[in-house]
């Protein structure tokens, strides 16, 4: 079978998912339909937002489909109509069966972890924050429990210490492009020999990788060094760490902080005590050092570096963060 003869239907919702799609269309495979997650309020007007996806599929004419529910037979019937041959999911929601196994060829789902490490919503942001030198993505088959379908490929990439969720983010979403392509081809060409997961060697206790809330991105400040300066990376620039200024008069001031480094350095301060000048730096009391802010938020406000941000906002030696 010829490229332009498969069959496909594509779902995904953020920028993540638009570059694998830009890379089927612009690589002259046949996709059929995209399906995106309804448009939402956003902003202070509450308008509705169309998700990425669906506004890379408006600019190419592509058919779409927005359900609310999956198994509605309304959409069902919609998408059966479409006849696809081969359905590619990435970052979008957990299918039902009569969805994933509705193609011929079946339903993968690109990934961005090296399954069956980091199974769940956030697998990039969970990988930074544990200190993994490593990382990747991983196309699988689609199955009963989430991400523990049969793996056909994977890419393997490395962190750096500086890294950020957004560098590893952009690095995958690329790769991933690529790897969607190659698994397409991979199917069309009958390569794909899928591998259980159960059968791929880890020589490490699994990690998981869950949805991400507001309470999960708050600093722990009596961790160690390491352990928080991985936290910080890990969410920043999006959905980003976050902790309270306390300086004993006024109520705690929220804080978003994007950057920082690690100053391991015996002490005896208390977890979350600030040491500052007042204008150049601002450390932080750690559980074996200081966390050397770089850029921080205060709600509300743009980001700033710390300089511009404490010639504007009066912290003295000795405050608290918690």
């Amino acid at each position: 079978m010829e490229k332009k003869d498969l069959r496909i239907v594509y779902m995904g919702t953020p920028d993540f998912a638009v570059e694998s799609l830009k890379c089927l269309v612009e690589g002259g495979y046949n996709v059929v339909g995209v399906i995106t997650m309804p448009d939402k309020p956003a902003g202070r007007g509450h308008k509705l937002q169309f998700s990425p996806v669906k506004q890379y599929a408006l600019e190419q004419n592509l058919p779409l489909l927005q359900p609310e529910r999956l198994k509605d037979e309304e959409f069902v019937e919609a998408l059966r109509a479409w006849k696809a041959d081969l359905q590619i999911v990435v970052a979008f929601r957990m299918l039902p069966e009569v969805v994933w196994a509705m193609p011929r060829f079946g339903t993968f789902n690109l990934h961005a972890s090296l399954l069956p490490q980091y199974r769940g919503a956030a697998p990039i942001n969970w990988a930074v924050i544990n200190g993994d030198t490593e990382t990747g993505i991983t196309t699988f088959f689609l199955q009963h429990e989430i991400d523990t379908g049969n793996v056909i490929q994977q890419v393997h990439i490395p962190i750096a210490d500086t890294d950020n969720v957004e560098v590893v983010h952009d690095k995958l979403m690329v790769l991933g492009g690529k790897l969607v392509i190659e698994t397409v081809d991979a199917i069309l060409e009958n390569r794909v020999k899928p591998i259980p997961q159960e059968e791929m060697a880890q020589p490490e206790e699994l990690r998981p990788a869950p949805k991400i809330f507001k309470e999960t991105c708050r600093i722990n400040w009596s961790g160690n060094v390491k352990q928080i300066y991985d936290f910080i990376r890990g969410l920043s620039p999006y959905p980003a760490a976050w902790t309270e200024l306390h300086n004993g008069q006024e109520s705690p001031i929220t804080l978003k902080v994007f950057e920082t480094e690690k100053v391991e350095k015996a002490h005896s301060d208390v977890p979350g005590t600030i040491k500052t000048d007042g204008k150049t730096y601002l450390h932080v009391a750690a559980g074996n050092g200081y966390l050397s802010i770089k850029s921080l938020q205060l709600a509300g406000k743009k980001r700033l570096g710390i300089d511009e941000f404490l010639r504007g906002f009066k912290v003295l030696d000795g405050m608290k963060l918690l």
